[in-house]
């Protein structure tokens, strides 16, 4: 039985890490690329916070993705989390489930678990590393 436990989990490591990575990428594309078009994003410019925000979701997305840089990229992406999670929501109220801040503080401890886990056998990452 541990040897089946050995066995997946490099693997579903990677699982989680493209899963949680194509969601986030679709923050940033809603954000950038209008797809899936939001209203909220309609008149978004991209040298503001948001803006920002949406080029690290799109793009720090991908190479979290991709396992590519993975720690470093996701160190980054939950900090932009936790950022988020302070301006956003914090001010509407303590708890996460009131202030729909839940998402937020989960990609943030996601990504901080990434950044010290790794990609997964399944990433770039692993294939550079040899």
């Amino acid at each position: 039985m541990d040897t089946l436990y050995m066995r997946w989990s490099p693997r579903l490591l990677s699982v989680l890490r493209i899963v949680t990575a194509l969601l986030f990428m679709e923050h940033g594309s809603m954000k950038l690329l209008a797809f899936p078009p939001s209203p909220a994003f309609a008149e978004l410019k991209l040298l503001s916070l948001i803006g920002f925000a949406g080029v690290l979701e799109l793009f720090g997305g991908f190479l979290v993705l991709l396992g590519l840089f993975t720690r470093p990229v996701a160190f980054i992406l939950s900090g932009e989390m936790a950022f988020a999670y302070f301006i956003a929501h914090a001010p509407q109220g303590i708890y996460p489930a009131l202030n729909h801040g839940e998402l937020a503080v989960l990609y943030c401890f996601v990504f901080l678990y990434l950044s010290v886990a790794g990609g997964g056998v399944w990433s770039i990452d692993q294939i550079r590393k040899g």
